[in-house]
């Protein structure tokens, strides 16, 4: 069977590199435009988040929140409350901003791996900034419309960590296993690994952009409603001016937002190398979140759109 997998990559990336050859200045142009999203988009919607998040978890946010954040996220979501911190950092910078940090709680010893992995399920999100200014004032030409998109993404998470608090190990043999110290790391060395760290990041997440913005040309060229379902799949950024302002197009930015792409899922790996925890949850958890926002938005399109 694995040879069998084998043998379909290789046929499929064969044709891949036989397209990339014979389009070669088709995708010279389109890599220029992913460039040029990166540079305009991507780099400073993320890059300061993942700095600050980096350096608020080197200081000790996650220890500090923990204590006054536990009766809220151990009974709902069966995680400690220093899981307040990836779920806040996660709504607030975007993906994989969530990832990244429920690693650095399983890396610093204030999560378990069960309940690392519990908060990937719903702790890896999109940027309120690309919802609301994005999707919601760029696409449906409405601040208001962008506001909604938001909300029905933080309640879709929500929903969707308390589908998840059942799974893992159970949360009070989790809280009986004694975790490490904690102890703060100094300013100036904290920053300086911060900016370090979030560099590696960022280079990685722009990797996986262009190239998934570079796939998803030929599915935006099926047109009709197939090809921005597809494109949403596969990639975030490329699916804006493929949406319409209408309810369609709503349920489908709610949706694929939800989602993320599978460029979001690689940029997520990409945050957890060499952590230890398994992306499975992550998948799994945005496949439910994205039924969740298509659900909510469908119920809601009429009421928000007029």
């Amino acid at each position: 069977m694995r040879i069998r997998w084998r043998i379909l990559a290789c046929l499929c990336l064969c044709g891949l590199l036989v397209w990339f050859l014979a389009g070669s200045d088709q995708v010279r142009a389109v890599m220029q435009e992913g460039l040029a999203l990166c540079a305009r988009s991507v780099i400073p919607s993320l890059f300061p988040f993942m700095v600050v998040t980096s350096l608020l978890l080197s200081l000790g946010l996650g220890e500090l929140a923990a204590p006054w954040l536990a009766g809220l996220m151990e009974p709902l979501f069966r995680v400690p409350g220093a899981g307040s911190a990836a779920l806040l950092l996660g709504l607030i910078g975007g993906y994989p901003i969530g990832a990244q940090t429920a690693a650095e709680l399983y890396r610093g010893g204030l999560a378990t791996r069960a309940e690392a992995e519990r908060l990937l399920a719903f702790c890896n999100n999109s940027n309120p900034v690309f919802l609301i200014s994005v999707l919601g004032a760029g696409v449906f030409g409405s601040v208001r419309a962008g506001v909604w998109l938001w909300l029905i993404h933080v309640l879709s998470a929500l929903l969707t960590g308390l589908v998840f608090r059942g799974t893992g190990a159970d949360a009070r043999a989790c809280r009986t296993a004694k975790r490490p110290v904690f102890r703060a790391a100094g300013l100036i060395p904290a920053f300086v690994g911060a900016v370090r760290s979030s560099v590696s990041g960022m280079l990685s997440v722009c990797g996986f952009v262009l190239f998934f913005y570079v796939l998803a040309q030929p599915l935006a060229a099926l047109g009709g409603r197939l090809g921005p379902c597809l494109v949403g799949i596969t990639e975030l950024f490329s699916l804006t001016p493929l949406l319409t302002p209408d309810a369609f197009g709503f349920v489908l930015a709610a949706g694929a937002a939800g989602w993320g792409g599978v460029s979001v899922l690689c940029q997520t790996l990409a945050v957890l190398e060499g952590s230890g925890l398994r992306l499975r949850n992550c998948l799994l958890g945005k496949a439910v979140q994205s039924a969740f926002s298509l659900l909510l938005a469908a119920l809601l399109a009429g009421y928000v759109l007029g």
